[in-house]
């Protein structure tokens, strides 16, 4: 007779060793089938807008291989495909719940073709990092497009906010912050001793040294006036392995520590020390100025004030105070500057303007400011439904700020066509692109689908389980930070979007789009998430689905962004990209026939032309009221999270804006608006062209050989995208 117990340890042996019950040992890697990825060895998938999406995907997302080699689309997918299903085992095996190889196989042969042929791709983030080292070594803050951080308790902590959008922005995850904590804090000179830091050369050093010099400022600080050795950071062009890209060397942190000094050191010259609503914001933006200057192409922060600040209302506002003749007059050599490359002005560039002294001063001081460091953040309002918006409306109009967000409808409601939740959202802010509510030190994760690109609604449904599994699952990894852990692995929010929206209209017709792609589908996504979450032994997640900005992803399927219409001047277009004049990939371009040029006024960037025709609107063709009725019905019958809308709107609709808020703020939890200028570029990103121009141009050109180039990706740094844009 069998002993009972004997029984017990075989099954927990089973469970612990699971291999369709094989003992091949429980920490055996997940890995694809080898026939299976054979079938994918030296083919290419149908990149969008003919070579632009394969430029794309090499620049942003194809890392150097152990051999120096790049990886190809299919690297790439077998990476992210065995990083997702190696998660999932490790999870199921710590939790000591039933994990099957075999099942794990074929689904993952499942997600990997639906990538392959671009029916779903993970985010920017996730295509770039999921399944690397860095993430199994340093968690899974990495995978996350953005977050959000509050500043209400500095008067408990002046310094932790800001440690924490510096520690998450070097790893490229962009960071919305508000501006509760203003006047909580009195900012105290330094004790009368020196204590030296020495940065040592990692991230982690990095943000505790701005955390360290910030501290000193305050009467609870343990530190004197602190002096940095900078002698251990590598220099300028260092390789970085495991993150990517190249070390910026010590001078941009020093250059960091010494604006915040400065910041530090001019509040208390004034005749009270409060920390301001406009000092967080400079010192947030600061922060970000360095992670541009660190080789990240972009940052992505939102500040979230206060409509009754007066102060933060008007933080770009370089023209307040001034007549209409004194602001014509102060643009039009502030413009000049420009064309000269002059970021620093002086009272001396403005001599004839006939301004008083302390309003041109003043003018200066913020015209300086926004060239320096505050073009690094779009900056919001909470706004509040049926409030007045006229003179927040008149200032929208002027450069799309500030845009606009309603907590309100946030913490209660998911989609609108639920209704009110009978449990309230603790979300507090939201991240850079506002399609994600997040509690302080929440980070968003975030998955993209592509409607368009399927046959059917019921093949939709299909990817939607794929997609929702590569979503849930990045959740199973923590964090480095215990804050946004506890938070994370609590909500366990995730976000399913939708890109290439107006394609689908154009497809499957609007209506179809809103009630079996948008309404049926999230309840699909719905019905898999109680499956799933039972499964793994979690939380279910208190939202599912947004609709992101998208970006550099989009260019790589052939999709306009997000719920965006395509911004070129017509449905033919020529699109210009920079990129380094040292680039590895501008010898497979020019040997594919592409163009290029050199950049104006700007020696160390060449431009490359890619021809695109496109069969749907452009933003010209459409009214802001068509834009904005998008987006209250995507809030509606998808997003249970928010909506990611910037309204491209022309000067003769700046005066409708008010119109619009007043008529959908109960319907909106975010919005933003850019106006539609012709900037008059010499080399513009979007040139109108012929249907029959593009088409000559595109004949000629050859496939682009990019497997033998030496550079690593860039990543998808900092939210990157058309619309989700930075200033």
């Amino acid at each position: 007779m069998i002993k009972t117990e004997n029984l017990v340890k075989d099954c927990f042996s089973r469970i612990l060793n699971n291999n369709d019950g094989n003992q091949n040992g429980a920490n055996k890697p997940f890995k694809l089938d080898k026939d299976f990825l054979s079938g994918f060895h030296g083919q290419k998938p149908q990149f969008g807008f003919g070579g632009l999406g394969e430029f794309v995907f090499y620049r942003t997302y194809s890392r150097l291989k152990p051999d120096g080699s790049k990886e190809s689309f299919a690297d790439v997918l077998q990476r992210v495909t065995e990083g997702v299903y190696e998660i999932q085992r490790q999870h199921c095996y710590k939790q000591h719940v039933p994990w099957t190889r075999s099942k794990a196989q074929v689904s993952a042969q499942e997600m990997f073709q639906r990538m392959w042929d671009f029916k779903f791709l993970p985010p920017g983030r996730g295509l770039w990092m999921m399944g690397t080292e860095f993430m199994w070594e340093r968690g899974g803050a990495a995978l996350q497009n953005c977050g959000y951080i509050s500043t209400e308790n500095i008067d408990k902590d002046l310094a932790e906010p800001f440690h924490f959008v510096i520690d998450m922005a070097m790893l490229g995850v962009g960071v919305g912050f508000d501006t509760r904590g203003a006047g909580k804090v009195v900012i105290c000179p330094p004790k009368e001793f020196d204590t030296t830091f020495t940065v040592s050369d990692s991230r982690e050093s990095w943000a505790d040294s701005t955390k360290v010099l910030i501290e000193s400022y305050t009467d609870r600080s343990r530190f004197g006036r602190v002096e940095f050795d900078y002698s251990q950071v590598r220099p300028a062009g260092t390789p970085i392995k495991g993150f990517g890209g190249e070390a910026s060397g010590p001078g941009i942190l020093r250059e960091l520590h010494e604006s915040l000094r400065g910041l530090f050191d001019s509040i208390l010259q004034r005749k009270d020390h409060h920390f301001t609503s406009v000092d967080i914001v400079d010192a947030m933006n600061l922060i970000g100025r360095c992670i541009v200057a660190g080789n990240v192409r972009r940052v992505a922060l939102l500040a979230l004030g206060d409509g009754c600040d007066d102060e933060y209302c008007n933080i770009k506002n370089y023209l307040r105070g001034l007549t209409d003749y004194e602001a014509k007059r102060f643009k039009e050599v502030a413009d000049s500057l420009c064309a000269k490359s002059v970021i620093f002005a002086t009272v001396k560039d403005f001599e004839g303007c006939n301004i008083n002294h302390d309003l041109l001063k003043r003018s200066i001081e913020v015209w300086n400011a926004c060239n320096n460091h505050r073009w690094t953040s779009n900056n919001a309002i909470f706004a509040r439904v049926g409030m007045d918006y006229s003179d927040m409306a008149k200032r929208t109009a002027v450069n799309g700020e500030p845009s606009y967000i309603w907590l309100d409808n946030i913490q209660n409601y998911g989609r609108f066509i639920d209704g009110k939740q009978a449990t309230s959202d603790k979300a507090t802010g939201v991240n850079p692109c506002a399609e994600m509510a997040l509690e302080s030190h929440e980070l968003c994760t975030l998955c993209e689908t592509f409607p368009s690109r399927h046959d059917n609604v019921e093949d939709y449904y299909r990817t939607l389980k794929f997609a929702y599994l590569y979503a849930k699952t990045t959740t199973l990894l923590p964090t480095h930070n215990a804050k946004t852990n506890s938070i994370m692995l609590r909500n366990r929010r995730i976000g399913l979007s939708q890109s290439g929206i107006v394609e689908a209209f154009k497809i499957f017709g609007r209506r179809t789009v809103l009630r079996d792609f948008c309404d049926n589908g999230y309840k699909v996504v719905r019905s898999w998430d109680n499956i799933y979450s039972d499964w793994l032994c979690c939380p279910k997640s208190n939202k599912v689905t947004t609709v992101k900005p998208s970006g550099s992803l989009s260019l790589v399927v052939g999709v306009f962004a997000g719920i965006h219409y395509s911004l070129a001047p017509s449905r033919s277009y020529w699109r210009r990209v920079r990129i380094s004049a040292n680039s590895s990939m501008i010898k497979s371009l020019v040997d594919a026939g592409y163009d290029i040029e050199q950049a104006i006024n700007d020696p160390g960037t060449v431009i490359v032309k890619f021809g695109i025709n496109s069969y749907t609107k452009t933003i010209s063709e459409v009214s802001i009221w068509e834009q904005v009725k998008n987006s209250v019905d995507y809030q509606r019958f998808w997003s249970d999270n928010s909506v990611s809308t910037t309204i491209q709107f022309k000067k003769e609709e700046a005066h409708q804006i008010v119109g619009v808020l007043e008529a959908f703020d109960a319907e909106l939890k975010a919005i933003s608006f850019l106006p539609i200028e012709d900037h008059g570029y010499a080399q513009p990103p979007y040139e109108q062209a012929t249907k029959k121009e593009v088409d000559e141009y595109n004949s000629r050109l050859k496939d682009i050989d990019f497997m033998g180039l030496d550079e690593d990706a860039i990543g998808e740094k900092l939210c990157s995208n058309d619309v989700c844009q930075v200033y």
